[in-house]
Order: C-alpha cells, then structure tokens, then sequence
C-alpha cells in the first residue's frame, strides 16, 4: 500500500520536463539542466579528440578531419549556444540566491505577489542578452 502511495506522485521523465503551472522558470531551469549535460559530453568529446595528438601528427590531422565537416560546425555553434544560456542563467541564478532582483521583504497581503513575479524582469533582461549574443555569434560562425 505504500509502494502505490509513492507511484501517484512519481512523473517521471515528464515531470522533469513539463513546466505546468511554474512557469517560464521552470523551462530554464529544464534547459539549465539540458545545456549543463551537453557541456559535459562536449568536454569528454574535446578531451578524446585533443588525445590524440599524443599518438603524432597523422593522427593529429585525421581527428581533425573528422571533426571539420559542417555538421561539426553547427554542433561547435550548439556547444557556443550552451555555453552563453548556461552561464547567464547562472548567473540569474546566483543573483537570485543573494537576494538580488527579488526586491525588499515585505509583509505579505491578498492579493500576493510571489517573488518569482519580482524576479522576471532580471531573466527576460538576461534571456534578451543571451539572444542577441545568440544572433551575433550565428554570424560570426555561418556568414562572416
């Protein structure tokens, strides 16, 4: 009887990624997740491929040719793209936990407002940072 009592509450992969009534923070927090994971396979597969090099030159350039086609070019960019979400939510989130862009504490009355409220104008600020870095650098690796 206990065992069920667990399962009515267990969501699951889906609960892990579903936002349901949290919000928009709940989706960076997802992705947060996402990109922080990618940035760990990226780092594995730089250290294997950079390896290499201690096996001489041939096998120097043929790690590097098979890691210099197009596909590769935009998984450098989706590897770039982590890179910025990861460390300006990061940062978003390092603000928050020092009680910085939630506002003073005040005494709650109907109707409350949640801090998560004060919060947002910090993450759409630093979310419009991460596009706009996101635009420029798409630039710079596919037309410059």
């Amino acid at each position: 009887m206990e065992r069920r009592k667990h399962l009515d509450n267990y969501l699951g992969v889906a609960g892990w990624a579903k936002g349901g009534r949290y919000g928009i923070e709940r989706y960076l927090f997802f992705l947060h997740r996402i990109s922080g994971l990618g940035l760990i396979v990226y780092l594995l597969m730089h250290i294997y491929v950079t390896g290499a090099r201690i096996y001489g030159a041939e096998a120097w350039e043929a790690s590097m040719a098979a890691v210099s086609g197009p596909l590769f070019k935009f998984g450098e960019y989706l590897v770039m793209a982590a890179f910025v979400f990861h460390a300006l939510n990061g940062i978003r989130l390092v603000l928050i936990e020092l009680g910085i862009g939630i506002g003073k504490p005040e005494r709650q009355e109907y109707p409350y407002v949640s801090s998560v409220m004060k919060q947002r104008p910090l993450m759409w600020v630093l979310m419009a940072l991460v596009a706009v870095l996101l635009v420029v650098s798409g630039l710079d690796f596919f037309v410059l």
